[in-house]
């Protein structure tokens, strides 16, 4: 037996007891007569204590170095100087026996919550990683979050069913990762972006109500909340209309807050795409805060700014008591929309003092009265400072919404302690694609158009709203889905929109149309991006804190050096040697 206990188990009620601990050297300190070991494992930190009576066992002990992994047998006994930041402080043990498991080289950052090693030696070295609290914790964390998924939907009658990694390549949605087939030369699998299509084909097989914690692969580029590599929480129901998987997942999510933060939310608002955009220029807001929108094009054109006058859009926010900031820290804002990430040309500013008169960078032109409607539209008040950018709606929207965001930063209105979730549900079911000439799915070609708009995709496709809806936390897209395509004749008119020829459709999808044929149900469901679920629930949003080996932003493992070359028998033995010869 290696162990007795665990680091983090003893206390007072344990003294007189002789126990057995194993685990890694965190720390060592030699005073001389007497020698300390803090030894650490998965549950916490024990500290060995060995005294001159035993020289043999402290010439071993001081042969020790840090992570080495070792297993000490002794008695319980109470410490003299107590430690209250950890849960074994009151107690240590007075070794009578220990024993070298491995040894270990100095590792190349300190094993500590606050480590002096940066984030790529970390990456290169995720096991050590892995040992520290902070990672540690975050992993423990995920497991949970994992289990009440995985219980609450068991619990609503939801099946976990498998579905395939090697499938077939499709030329919508992202970039596929592709795997060569040795046994059919010239042939390729894809890796899934999703499980999509064998949900639905699930449904039509009767498995009413599927779930899946599954792996996804998109070849993308990458940034902090993104991963080539993926896991969703992914759902299917059958018999269901939108307002039964929105109560479904809103359960799911209420569950989750009150289980992980014992927070009780009571509704989850609903707003339209369109309203999203007016009001916060992206499909995703963070409702933790105000700063909606105010749209000025009309009043604050005609007064003889050029800026203004020439625009498409002009839009503000009104930043809450920031009314009393100086020009040095309105130039800094004003510099930071101008950086080529944001791309703004310049800001106009407006101070509505507590007084309630007005200084703006735009007294020459608009009177106290022009800016009182401002003041009107943006919902400003006293004190706070009106910020306004102008330009092409779209891009407009864009800036303005990058720079709300930076402003809630800037004045820690986004509280990790805080949840506001709401569904944003309406979207255009297509967008038009310029490069391409063609409409692009706004989700995927299985979503089902509002029943009430289906007569536009004739006439006016641009004009269809889908039947789709994503769930939006803290300013981040959690999990989104829509009531799907049952039908055959329907899914091949979605299909032609999105320019594929009825040879190209049957050739792609016409095993999921085949199926339609034999008694599809309506059917609909939702994915959840498990890993940037747990970070917010966590309380960050950079997935990468909470995957156990997670990839760098140029996609590469710096710890196993994926991805690799191989060698050429494998590229013989994969024909990939013939496909570049004939290309």
């Amino acid at each position: 037996m290696y162990r007795t206990h665990t680091c983090g188990e003893l206390n007072t009620k344990h003294i007189g007891q002789t126990v057995t601990l194993s685990g890694w050297v965190q720390k060592i300190r030699d005073l001389g007569a007497v020698i300390f070991v803090d030894l650490r494992d998965r549950y916490g930190i024990t500290q060995l204590s060995f005294n001159e009576d035993n020289k043999n066992l402290q010439d071993i002990a001081r042969r020790l170095g840090r992570e080495f992994v070792v297993q000490a047998t002794g008695k319980v006994i109470e410490r003299a100087s107590k430690n209250k930041k950890i849960s074994t402080g009151d107690i240590e043990i007075l070794v009578s026996e220990l024993k070298i498991l491995n040894a270990a080289k100095t590792p190349p950052f300190t094993i500590e919550d606050d480590t002096d090693g940066g984030e790529e030696l970390r990456m290169k070295y995720r096991y050590l990683d892995i040992r520290r609290n902070p990672v540690k914790n975050n992993l423990i964390f995920r497991s949970k979050v994992t289990q009440l998924v995985r219980n609450y939907l068991a619990g609503e009658g939801f099946i976990d069913v498998e579905t395939p990694y090697l499938i077939k390549s499709t030329p919508e949605g992202a970039r596929d990762f592709v795997v060569p087939s040795r046994m059919h030369p010239g042939h390729f699998y894809a890796l899934p972006q999703s499980p999509q299509t064998f949900k639905q084909l699930l449904m039509v097989g009767g498995i009413d109500k599927y779930m899946q914690i599954v792996k996804c692969f998109r070849d993308e580029d990458l940034r902090a909340d993104r991963q080539p590599e993926f896991t969703q929480i992914d759902c299917e129901m059958s018999f269901v209309e939108q307002e039964d998987i929105l109560n479904t997942f809103e359960g799911l999510t209420k569950h989750l807050l009150k289980e992980i933060h014992g927070i009780e939310i009571k509704t989850f608002p609903r707003i339209s795409y369109e309203e999203a955009m007016r009001k916060y220029g992206n499909d995703k807001p963070d409702i933790r805060f105000g700063m909606e929108f105010g749209d000025l094009s009309i009043i604050a054109k005609g007064k003889g700014f050029n800026v203004f006058d020439q625009q498409e859009a002009i839009l503000g926010i009104a930043v809450p008591g920031a009314a009393g900031y100086t020009r040095k820290q309105i130039d800094k804002i004003t510099e930071w929309v101008k950086r080529p990430q944001i791309g703004a040309k310049g800001m106009v500013y407006v101070k509505y003092n507590e007084d309630g008169s007005f200084k703006s960078s735009v007294d020459k032109f608009y009177s106290q009265e022009d800016l009182t409607k401002w003041v009107e539209i943006t919902g400003a008040q006293r004190g706070d400072l009106i910020l306004v950018l102008s330009g092409e709606l779209h891009t407009t929207r864009t800036q303005l919404s990058a720079l709300r965001m930076f402003m809630a930063e800037q004045l820690g209105l986004r509280k990790p302690d805080e949840f506001a979730p709401l569904w944003v549900i309406d979207f255009p079911l297509l967008e038009w694609d310029d490069e391409t000439q063609r409409y692009h799915a706004m989700h995927h070609p299985f979503t089902a158009p509002k029943p009430e708009d289906a007569h536009l995709l004739d006439t006016k496709p641009e004009k269809v709203r889908a039947n789709a809806y994503d769930l939006v936390l803290n300013g981040n897209e959690i999990g989104g889905g829509s009531i799907r395509i049952h039908d055959k004749k329907m899914q091949a008119k979605m299909l032609n929109l999105l320019g594929f020829s009825n040879e190209e459709a049957q050739k792609q999808f016409g095993f999921l149309m085949d199926a339609f044929e034999y008694g599809a149900p309506p059917h609909g469901g939702i994915a959840f991006g498990l890993d940037r679920l747990v970070a917010i629930l966590g309380g960050q949003e950079t997935i990468r804190d909470f995957i156990a080996f997670p990839k760098n932003n140029a996609g590469r493992d710096v710890m196993i050096e994926a991805p690799d070359t191989i060698s050429q028998e494998q590229l013989d033995e994969l024909h990939l040697s013939i496909i570049n010869n004939h290309n």
